[in-house]
């Protein structure tokens, strides 16, 4: 990748550049006064280095976490990730990946300017991510050149328009309002959660927010206390089963294993903690910011924003989506281990930052019971995609690793599927008929709409 390239690519996948880019432009627009611009802007662009900053800290306590499940239980197979195959991947396709993400957002742009798919994807290492997987699925199935970065850039900009849309009524049945949408590309096992919540709620479902703690442990309301003493008893009881030797010689540096747990317990209920305080100072921020650009670019465009936006709603129920996706996930393990074909281990990375929110939009429609029963669910979603994804990745399908969340899954199946059905010409002719509907149920949306307020 050469070094302009590298340039586009580090600005356009660092959320916190791309997000105060676009409050700037929303500030200006608006023709705030100069202070107002430079608050916005910067309270954006710090909010979003927090939001990382609290994901980081967040996968460096569970990265051990991980090594020692799998050391505890003797378990080896697959582990997806998307930071591990991205990395892989851009040594080969690094090129075609930075070009197709660059006008993939642009095509993004013109979706939601002509269509009513109002959405604009602004998770800029999620964008980074699918454009890549695209390069290799299209490089695999015979692109190359232009036609490689002009498909890949129409199908990236469908993805980043689609996902957003799958979920808002959700989000809107979450946030009580239809300011923000969510982008983060796992919508298909979020919308899941979300039907399945709904599907079991019964008559009266009681929020994850609303658990009735005995008088004596209302400590636990918490989220912080709770997060904190919950993780220390499970990183404790999984140390026991690692065994201290293994865990002080390559995880611990000599630390005692108990000790070592604990502390990796409490730096995740920190980076939970890190990721509301960012937030709710982005949110304050990004939302009436944006609407200088709906106004004068794409009227009534919402921001689609990275996952942790929605963890403030139902911090009860971030935890318990963890538990009930990384359950799904072992279970599957199971399946596919008795099945006989590949294995796929539960990533704890995917299974909080997918089951969490899986959790939360579970128990907006379903309460406790559709968290832990929508998160569930979404754990052996994101388990069982993976198996099918694998195939269609060429050479890259054989890594130690693969994409883990339900989108990845989905669009890539529907990619390698097509190429394997009638090669090129049939990827040509699925892309553009997709977008044909997307237009379609555009035009059919404001004719009745029309209509409604003609009769009205």
């Amino acid at each position: 990748m050469n070094s302009a390239l590298k340039i586009l690519v580090d600005i356009l996948r660092e959320p916190s550049i791309l997000v105060a880019l676009i409050a700037l432009v929303g500030l200006l627009s608006q023709r705030k006064k100069l202070p107002d611009i430079i608050k916005g802007t910067t309270k954006t662009f710090v909010g979003f280095l927090v939001i990382s900053a609290g994901a980081g800290i967040l996968q460096n306590a569970l990265a051990p976490f991980g090594d020692m499940f799998q050391q505890a239980f003797h378990v080896k197979g697959v582990v997806p990730n998307n930071e591990a195959i991205v990395a892989m991947a851009l040594t080969k396709y690094g090129s075609s990946t930075a070009l197709i993400m660059f006008f993939g957002m642009i095509a993004n742009i013109l979706i939601a300017r002509f269509t009513r798919f109002k959405y604009i994807f602004l998770t800029g290492h999620h964008t980074l991510y699918m454009a890549c997987m695209i390069a290799v699925i299209l490089s695999v199935a015979g692109f190359t050149s232009g036609p490689l970065i002009i498909m890949g850039a129409i199908v990236l900009g469908i993805i980043m328009s689609l996902s957003p849309a799958i979920l808002q009524p959700f989000m809107r049945k979450l946030t009580g309002n239809d300011n923000v949408a969510l982008g983060h590309f796992s919508g298909v096992g979020y919308a899941v959660s979300g039907l399945v919540g709904k599907a079991v709620a019964g008559k009266k479902p009681v929020s994850t927010e609303k658990i009735n703690f005995p008088k004596g442990l209302g400590f636990l309301r918490d989220s912080t206390v709770s997060i904190a003493l919950t993780m220390a008893v499970i990183y404790v009881i999984v140390a026991l089963f690692a065994g201290p030797s293994y865990i002080q010689e390559n995880l611990s540096n000599g630390q005692n294993y108990i000790v070592f747990s604990l502390i990796q317990a409490g730096m995740f209920a920190a980076g939970v903690f890190v990721i509301l305080a960012g937030v709710r100072l982005v949110l304050a921020e990004i939302v009436p910011a944006f609407k200088g650009i709906s106004t004068k670019m794409v009227p009534n465009a919402k921001p689609a924003l990275d996952v942790p936006i929605i963890y403030p709603y139902a911090p009860n129920a971030v935890l318990i989506g963890f538990f009930s996706s990384f359950v799904g996930g072992i279970v599957s393990m199971l399946i596919l281990t008795f099945s006989g074909g590949v294995i796929i281990l539960p990533g704890v990375v995917p299974h909080f930052f997918t089951g969490a929110a899986a959790g939360v939009f579970g128990n907006a429609t379903g309460g406790i019971r559709g968290s832990i029963i929508g998160s569930f669910v979404n754990g052996i979603i994101i388990s069982f995609l993976p198996v099918f994804l694998m195939p269609v990745l060429g050479d890259l399908g054989f890594a130690n690793s693969t994409f883990s969340d339900a989108d990845f899954g989905i669009a890539g199946i529907f990619l390698g599927s097509l190429a394997n059905y009638g090669g090129k010409v049939a990827i040509i002719i699925g892309i553009l008929v997709v977008l044909a509907l997307m237009f379609i149920f555009s035009v059919r949306k404001k004719t009745k709409d029309n209509n409604t307020k003609i009769e009205a």
